[in-house]
């Protein structure tokens, strides 16, 4: 219990130490600091507490039941593989967090950016260590949005914000596919939990759908991983501060992709369609960002381009898929976040105190700064694959895999070659890194006078070298164990332990590292002069970029055949996309119930009842009525909409559906106010031609009576089969049976709600919260136009002046009705679990309250007397409701899961009382907020609207004056 505690703790305490960042003053900058680095420590706390399970080769599980009947559940695991990928994220994390304290300006937002990390940190260990294969997705899209954000934190740069755009719709496209891909592996496997999927790997390579699985799959892997062609939204992300590259392109962000393909090759690697697609493609990545890294003039630029070509290498390992390219894999995954991340913030440092990135301008770096200096020629060496550095051993790892034979193939044969070829620039654009920044004569006419940084901003990067050196050169004690625990967590547990040592003799890989340090130091030795005064890329390359394809299908996309598609069927206005719309709902329906729905049994035909009948003759009377009145009157046609509405009411009742005839009946009062508020907004109607029978507007109308038969007659239909034919079985009669014994309560309608159908209620007022929100973003916006219908602007001091024609109750009795309708909320409220009522029907009769106030009082009257914060409200709600659901963890039930019972009061005795009774507060809560805020848009807008109305009309006197 205490392991499944900690692992829950280890995902949910960065987003708990996000919120609070972000609750921090914008000044509160060391606070910030101090709460990122203490969250990111206790989770590194969290992992050494585990370890010692883990190292006995042993998964440890967490599992929070969520949605139990569609086998979705909070399925969290750590193996050996997720272990240290977490340990990597938290590890530099923590470094990230010093490095930025001193990075970042007084003037920046640095809580926001902290709080953005924390958030990121969360999603990225929450993807590390999913259990469940769709909340791996989840998380995975989250890293997405989140790493969107990171990019975009100066966004008064165009370029961050064009970098973070990129980011977001390349990386969230390709999650697309692997959401697909992920839910056909469900399908075939029979189940979403990931140790099920990866242990079926026979099944899903013989099953038909394995490579459409396997394409969707590698375009979610290969975006995130920014492998060719996805390779151009990388360098673009550079614009972001220095910490967030260090962060993100080291050890999170670009490391999802590999992480995904190392731990599903045991279930979708070993075939040919796997090694050429994975290994061409890291082959190609690692050839295209070495040969550009190699001619880029900005220090992010060449890193960054050096970050796509090794995780080109990685994705060549994973392609391989032998154990030794596994471990291999795995060792280069934390080499290149340890060295990439220290050269990152050297990076930084060089800009921070010199005020230029730009290689072209810098050099003899090394006099002025010579700490600095140091760190970064050995990282960079680390990079280039230099002996006794920790990237000499993995790449070495990589050669003597490239030289062993696997399939015979092309590919396979020439994997030897391309390696050396590849290494042979990454030992050029390193040694370039060193000796145009670090050597040659002193700087001149840069912005600022370089110096060494604060000792502090120096730390992370003097941890991070050290780590290079005792890795290169004690390899087997540092992290051999490490490493032969996660590979036997991907590979399995009868896995071979794989010794790690600095020399093993002079062979093949060592004859190719020669090679390319050799050729490599040659080749920049050779071009230097013409590269730094060349383009930024090869003379043969830089005209084409696969960044210029993106700009041209994103215009394409999003402005060139939208407009093509909106000139042919799009319109402005709203009754045609309502028309269209209402088409297309008829015709699917009418599809999918062709051969569906039976009309064939003899109907259980009700006896006639004259009261009804005239009842419904009213209701159609009043629709009809409010049809055609719409043409002339929208006061009247509202008015008789409400009769209508009424009918809908009694009807529910008449059929002893109490519950929703309170239900019906308060929303038709709060949607008649709404639009009568709304109404002036309208534009006025324009003088229709009668003579002419055939003019568009009539036969617009004829259309529309036409449509809106056959969809009635569709509906009614429907309804009319459903309740004369009994179903078998009747899933009615099992609520019926179960509410009071299971539920708590006698009201069958309301336990649904708030107990069985807890989930989708839960995540309906979320949907009512987002539209109550849109629709006060929307109208705040708004202004209507001069040609909207209403009343002169001299009768519009206020927004419900308008109306006061229209009212029949006066407005002293609309405030004495205030306590009483409050009353009434709560005595919905508490009796809606055993009797017609419950949180919506009695947060609509508050809202209704509310809104008598505001049409018969001044709005600031009312403000100022009946202080409610509708955001807040609905903040509120959707807290109490997903802490109700949360609750139920504790007692370990599934998610909203509730409890019935009888208390015992003084004095009262035995009280029914239900966990639902929290749920349902939230949902009172949510709609009292949704609605009032509604409200406040329509009528705050209203009195602007008159405002600026009256001064225009004012306008002109005042000229003349």
């Amino acid at each position: 219990m205490l392991q499944q505690n900690l692992i829950l703790f280890l995902i949910f305490l960065p987003f708990a130490g996000a919120i609070a960042a972000a609750t921090l003053s914008v000044h509160a900058h060391n606070a910030a600091a101090w709460l990122s680095g203490a969250v990111l420590i206790a989770g590194l706390m969290i992992l050494a507490v585990l370890y010692p399970e883990i190292e006995q080769g042993r998964v440890l599980r967490s599992v929070v039941t969520w949605v139990p009947s569609l086998r979705l559940n909070l399925n969290f695991r750590i193996d050996g593989f997720a272990w240290l990928f977490v340990t990597l994220v938290l590890g530099i994390g923590v470094l990230v967090v010093i490095y930025a304290r001193y990075y970042l300006s007084k003037n920046d937002p640095v809580p926001r950016f902290y709080c953005f990390l924390l958030a990121f940190t969360g999603a990225m260990v929450g993807m590390l260590v999913s259990g469940n294969i769709i909340m791996l997705v989840v998380f995975w899209e989250l890293t997405s949005v989140i790493s969107f954000m990171l990019i975009g934190y100066w966004n008064h740069n165009p370029a961050a914000r064009d970098g973070a755009r990129m980011a977001l719709i390349v990386t969230a496209t390709g999650g697309i596919c692997l959401l697909a891909s992920m839910l056909l592996l469900g399908q075939i496997v029979g189940s979403y939990d990931l140790d099920r999927v990866l242990s079926s790997g026979e099944m899903i390579r013989a099953h038909p759908l394995y490579l459409p699985v396997l394409a969707l799959f590698l375009i979610g892997a290969f975006t995130k991983s920014a492998q060719f062609p996805f390779h151009f939204w990388l360098p673009n992300a550079m614009a972001a501060p220095t910490p967030v590259s260090a962060f993100l392109h080291s050890a999170t962000m670009v490391k999802a992709g590999v992480f995904l393909l190392v731990r599903f090759s045991p279930a979708l690697g070993g075939t040919e369609a796997w090694f050429f697609a994975v290994t061409g493609t890291g082959m190609a990545t690692l050839i295209i960002g070495a040969v550009i890294a190699l001619f880029r003039h900005d220090l992010k630029g060449l890193l960054a381009y050096s970050t796509i070509s090794h995780l080109g290498l990685i994705t060549a390992l994973a392609g391989i898929g032998s154990t030794g390219a596994i471990v291999a894999a795995i060792f280069h995954i934390a080499n290149h976040a340890v060295f990439k991340a220290s050269l990152f913030m050297a990076a930084g440092i060089i800009d921070h105190e010199s005020g230029t990135r730009d290689m072209r301008r810098l050099s003899g770096l090394i006099r002025l700064m010579p700490v600095t200096g140091t760190l970064a020629i050995v990282a960079a060496a680390a990079m280039a694959g230099v002996p006794l550095l920790n990237g000499f051993l993995s790449k070495e790892m990589f050669f003597a895999e490239a030289a062993s034979w696997h399939n015979g193939s092309w590919l396979d044969d020439a994997l030897p070659y391309l390696a050396t070829f590849a290494s042979i620039f990454a030992v050029a654009y390193s040694l370039r890194f060193i000796m145009t920044v670090f050597f040659g004569p002193a700087p001149t006419d840069l912005p600022k006078t370089p110096h060494e940084p604060t000792p502090w901003m120096r730390r992370p990067v003097e941890l991070l070298v050290l780590t290079c050196l005792v890795v290169g050169i004690l390899p087997g004690v540092t992290l051999g164990p490490v490493l032969n625990m996660a590979a036997r967590s991907v590979l399995g547990p009868d896995t071979p332990y794989f010794s790690i040592a600095v020399w093993h003799g002079f062979n093949t890989p060592m004859i190719m590292s020669l090679i390319a340090i050799v050729l490599g130091s040659g080749l920049y030795f050779l071009l230097a002069k013409q590269i730094a005064a060349g383009p930024e890329g090869p003379p043969f390359l830089h005209r084409i970029r696969a960044q210029r394809i993106f700009e041209r299908l994103l215009l394409a996309f999003s402005w060139k055949w939208p407009r093509d598609l909106h000139r042919l069927f799009g319109t402005e206005r709203l009754q045609p996309q309502l028309r269209l719309i209402v088409v297309l709902s008829f015709a699917a329906v009418s599809l999918t119930l062709w051969r569906g729905l039976t009309l064939l049994q003899k109907p259980d035909l009700p006896s006639f009842d004259l009261a009804f009948a005239i009842m419904w003759a009213i209701g159609c009377a009043c629709a009809i009525g409010a049809a055609w009145q719409a043409k002339y009157h929208r006061f009247a046609s509202l008015a008789l909409l409400g009769g209508a509405g009424v009918v809908t009411c009694l009807t529910f009742a008449w059929f002893s559906a109490p519950d929703l005839a309170v239900t019906q009946l308060l929303v038709e009062v709060v949607t008649t106010v709404l639009l009568l508020l709304g109404l002036r907004w309208l534009p006025k109607r324009r003088e229709e031609i009668a003579a002419d029978k055939l003019s568009p507007a009539r036969t617009r109308r004829i259309a529309d009576l036409v449509i809106a038969s056959i969809s009635g007659f569709g509906i009614a239909s429907i309804a009319y089969v459903v309740m004369t034919r009994p179903l078998i079985p009747n899933i009615g009669d099992w609520f019926l049976r179960n509410a009071y014994y299971e539920g708590g309560g006698t009201n069958v309608v309301n336990v649904i709600l708030v107990d069985f159908r807890a989930f989708d209620t839960f995540g309906e007022i979320s949907v009512l919260a987002v539209v109550a929100i849109t629709v006060y973003a929307l109208l705040r916006r708004f202004r209507p136009g001069a040609e909207s219908a209403g009343m002169p602007a001299e009768q519009l001091g206020e927004a419900a002046e308008a109306l006061k024609d229209y009212l029949v109750v006066p407005s002293v009795i609309m405030q004495w009705m205030f306590p009483a309708m409050i009353v009434m909320s709560a005595y919905l409220f508490f009796r809606g679990h055993d009797l017609p009522g419950g949180g919506f029907s009695a947060g609509v009769t508050l809202a209704i309250a509310l809104l008598l106030q505001y049409l018969a009082a001044n709005v600031r009257w009312v403000e100022s007397h009946i202080v409610i914060l509708p955001i807040r409200w609905m903040g509120l709600g959707l807290l109490i409701s997903g802490g109700t659901g949360i609750g139920a963890w504790l007692f370990g039930y599934p998610f909203l899961t509730a409890h019935a019972q009888y208390l015992n009061l003084p004095l009262i005795g035995k009280v029914p009382a239900a966990t639902a009774l929290l749920f349902d507060i939230g949902v009172y809560a949510l709609v009292v907020g949704a609605t009032v805020l509604m409200l406040i848009a329509i009528a705050h807008q209203s009195l602007r609207s008159a405002r600026l109305r009256a001064q225009d009309e004012a306008l002109p006197e005042t000229e003349a004056e």
